[in-house]
């Protein structure tokens, strides 16, 4: 990721201050989202700051659409992404409460058709199990990434899946057992997952511009656009991620007036205005460390200050200079969202932004924790820039390293057009391989990418977000016939041939 660094002095108001509950002066959070909306160069963002139940800060910035003239406002729509599985899981609570569903009831008690395959999985696993990301299953993104399946068919597929990992024994982000844990909820409740958050979340803590989808959120008249970093390095102007059913993995969408209202709820242990909504005691299990998160070289880069962290459900909890965070991130094509919460000092902020590959909000999030509890200042736009630019040479590095590995002297068995035609995989269906202008060309769902030789039958593709793969291959030694081929990870699947050209 190619950005620049704008050079701005720290003004006097940024000094540190003492804890109280008074909130700084509204000019210190002023300065420091937009010193940080320039160092990162996002065209819109918009905060929301809750200290002992109340909105004490809420503010937009920048504008709606780089280049265009309308400002983003308290009440503008981001999408949430991964931070919609907290709705989710307070949901769960809800449940819990009304003594629907437990924590660590088998999923099948609530999704009879849910399966893993691992049996030792398959037969052990938890609701608890699905909202930590310790079922085994690795993250496959790609199931539901612009996925064409229905939810159900998505959640039907995990079942197919070899475990990366042993059942319960590590951390592996996977989006799609979310979106198992919502259908559970549905099935209990006998109502459906969106009109649930409508009904016991959003109505009754008045989140009025909160949207379930991102057909519902670009309705609206009051809605930001989704931006990417080109290939020269501009800012671009991208589509809402195509959300047209409801999912509790991350279709949720709202402002920051919005998240002022659910961060109270969460702060104040399920009430808000003196109204409960969920009991404490189980809305404080979703705050609960459950899976520990492995600290290794890359999450401590981004993450200096802490030395633990662990996956709750729907929040990851963490030290932060001697204080316990209970935070999530969000990001879907061109929105980047971060929550924040300091339980003990009843502090809650959210930083909604309009740019994809902008850190901006862990940098504006550390930096507000920083002032309202009295902490010394650190220049956290600086650091993860570096933290950004030294990523981004690594990776070039990597792919360096693997184009000199070609060995295009190495050839294919057969001529190309022999590697023409369909091929299927039990979890992720049909893919084709054409010939086009004289190269092969992988086509999958709405992806459409190019195949690269690499060595012999091997060639390297880059598939969404599962970035660069091997795929290789796979010529019958008596035959000469091309009968499969595979993927590596994250997908990690053998694709057999359906039908030749």
């Amino acid at each position: 990721m190619k950005s620049t660094i704008a050079c701005c002095s720290i003004p006097l108001l940024l000094l540190p201050c003492a804890w109280s509950a008074e909130a700084p002066d509204a000019r210190v959070v002023d300065a420091i989202v937009k010193d940080s909306m320039r160092a990162w160069e996002v065209p819109g963002a918009a905060v929301v700051i809750v200290l002992e139940d109340r909105v004490v800060y809420l503010q937009g910035f920048g504008v709606k659409e780089q280049g265009g003239k309308d400002s983003v406002t308290p009440d503008t729509i981001f999408a949430l992404g991964s931070c919609s599985k907290a709705f989710t899981t307070t949901l769960m609570a809800m449940l819990v409460d009304d003594g629907k569903m437990g924590w660590d009831d088998s999923v099948r008690k609530h999704l009879g058709y849910f399966h893993l395959r691992d049996p030792v999985a398959d037969a052990g696993v938890s609701m608890r199990d699905l909202v930590t990301h310790r079922t085994g299953v690795g993250s496959h993104d790609l199931l539901w990434y612009r996925s064409p399946l229905s939810l159900e068919d998505r959640v039907r597929k995990l079942a197919v899946l070899e475990p990366a990992y042993p059942f319960r024994s590590g951390f592996q982000y996977q989006t799609s057992m979310f979106t198992a844990a919502g259908l559970a909820v549905e099935s209990t409740a006998g109502d459906k997952w969106s009109d649930l958050v409508q009904n016991r979340i959003l109505d009754p803590l008045r989140m009025k511009s909160a949207r379930l989808t991102s057909t519902a959120a670009l309705k609206a008249a009051d809605h930001a656009l989704p931006h990417r970093r080109g290939e020269r390095g501009t800012i671009e102007t991208v589509d809402w991620y195509p959300l047209k059913e409801p999912d509790p993995a991350g279709s949720v969408s709202a402002s920051a007036r919005d998240l002022g209202q659910w961060l109270r709820l969460h702060l104040n242990h399920g009430t808000v205005a003196d109204r409960r909504l969920v009991s404490a005691r189980n809305i404080d299990e979703t705050h609960t460390p459950q899976n520990v998160i492995r600290m290794d070289a890359t999450a401590q880069a981004v993450h200096p200050e802490t030395t633990l962290m662990s996956y709750a459900m729907g929040w990851v909890v963490h030290d932060y200079r001697g204080q316990r965070l209970v935070a999530h991130a969000g990001l879907i094509d061109g929105f980047r969202v971060q929550i924040t919460m300091v339980p003990e000092k009843k502090l809650g902020i959210a930083v909604l932004t309009n740019l994809h590959e902008a850190r901006m909000t862990t940098s504006v999030s550390c930096s507000l924790v920083d002032v309202y509890l009295g902490l010394k200042r650190r220049d956290w736009d600086e650091y993860l820039l570096r933290v950004a630019r030294d990523e981004a040479e690594a990776q070039t590095a990597r792919r360096k390293e693997k184009e000199d590995a070609r060995q295009p002297e190495l050839k294919p068995t057969r001529e190309l057009p022999a590697y023409v035609g369909r091929y299927q995989d039990e979890a992720y269906g049909k893919m084709e391989i054409k010939l086009q202008d004289g190269s092969l060309v992988l086509t999958w769902n709405s992806f459409s990418c190019p195949l690269k030789h690499f060595k012999g039958d091997g060639f390297t593709v880059e598939i969404g977000p599962a970035g660069l793969c091997d795929l290789d291959f796979s010529v019958a030694a008596k035959t000469h016939e091309v009968v499969s081929f595979k993927i590596s990870e994250p997908i990690g699947r053998e694709f057999k041939r359906v039908t030749a050209p």
